[in-house]
């Protein structure tokens, strides 16, 4: 699945933060990543831990100490990964959500977003009506705009 993780990541960042110069590009790098990691490795794993999204937030603040710029276009990364787990239901699995903590990272299990089968194709066609409406508010079909928010990821500030 790649449009309904995308689209629901950048949604919930635009509702909660209503911040046109947040880094949507990196936000949706970070909502895909755990499928893309743990689907290369064979299947649910560390990917889909929250203890992963926790390690990888706490190392984007130490790396980006005093260098704040960077740290807000790079904590887009986290916060995908962390959006990725609850758009995936990653809690249900108890033992590859609390990984290491609570044992094996998924007992080889497929990834949740395969194990769901047709109901993947739902998801897959609610995020396109999401991101159908995120190109239709944010007038990205406009040169200058879908330009602007290749190039550094931001929202234009006139529409």
């Amino acid at each position: 699945m790649l449009l309904w993780f995308v689209a629901t990541a950048w949604l919930a960042v635009w509702i909660v933060l209503h911040d046109r110069t947040f880094d949507y590009r990196l936000l949706a790098a970070g909502a895909l990543l755990p499928d893309i990691i743990d689907g290369l490795t064979g299947g649910i794993g560390v990917m889909h831990s929250v203890v992963t999204s926790i390690g990888l937030l706490v190392a984007v603040i130490l790396v980006t100490f005093g260098r704040r710029p960077i740290r807000r276009r790079l904590l887009a990364i986290p916060f995908g990964t962390f959006l990725h787990l609850v758009f995936d239901g990653a809690f249900n699995n108890t033992k590859a959500f609390w990984w290491p903590i609570a044992g094996g990272a998924g007992d080889n299990r497929s990834l949740p977003s395969f194990e769901r089968g047709v109901v993947s194709v739902g998801l897959e066609l609610i995020g396109a009506v999401i991101l159908w409406w995120w190109w239709k508010r944010f007038a990205l079909a406009v040169p200058d705009h879908r330009a602007a928010f290749w190039r550094d990821g931001h929202l234009p500030a006139n529409v």
